[in-house]
């Protein structure tokens, strides 16, 4: 197992080859505009996934893919004529779901915004049920009152 160090650091180089090959261009036309978000390395350096987004539609999306699936050969020779191992690594290319991860992030946060609003503006017009403060509070007892609490033929000490 190779060092987790020396793994990231071929992963960022992968990267970036892949994503220069990109910029400069493939020949085919099914290419869309594509991003290379992250790539990761397995620890026996023998498998890289890279993870990609494309911006457009999800036709594109697919041809993108199948673009990316052609040229895998091709890629993995680049990434192997710039890279200081002794063996090249295969390469797997795996549509990132960011994008729509975080459309879902913020349609939630719409969601849960308008509901504290909704909350809110509940909350302005309402009214307590019962009193306002439901909780029971201890009797304040007069020295009129203890007199009060006994019958007549009642002596203080018999209740």
């Amino acid at each position: 197992m190779a060092d987790p160090q020396r793994a990231r650091k071929m992963a960022d180089r992968i990267k970036e080859i892949v994503a220069r090959r990109l910029d400069k261009g493939l020949r085919d036309p099914r290419l869309g505009f594509v991003t290379i978000t992250d790539v990761r390395v397995t620890g026996d350096l023998q498998h890289a996934s890279i993870f990609y987004t494309v911006y457009g539609t999800d036709e594109e999306r697919r041809d993108s893919a199948a673009a990316l699936k052609a040229a895998t050969g091709m890629l993995r020779s680049e990434v192997g004529r710039n890279i200081t191992a002794r063996l090249t690594p295969t390469l797997e290319f795996i549509p990132d779901a960011i994008p729509e991860n975080a459309e879902h992030i913020s349609a939630l946060l719409r969601e849960a915004r308008s509901r504290d609003e909704a909350s809110s503006r509940d909350a302005a017009s309402a009214e307590y049920a019962g009193e306002a403060d439901p909780y029971v509070k201890p009797r304040v007892i007069d020295e009129d009152d203890d007199d009060a609490a006994f019958d007549e033929g009642d002596e203080p000490g018999e209740r």
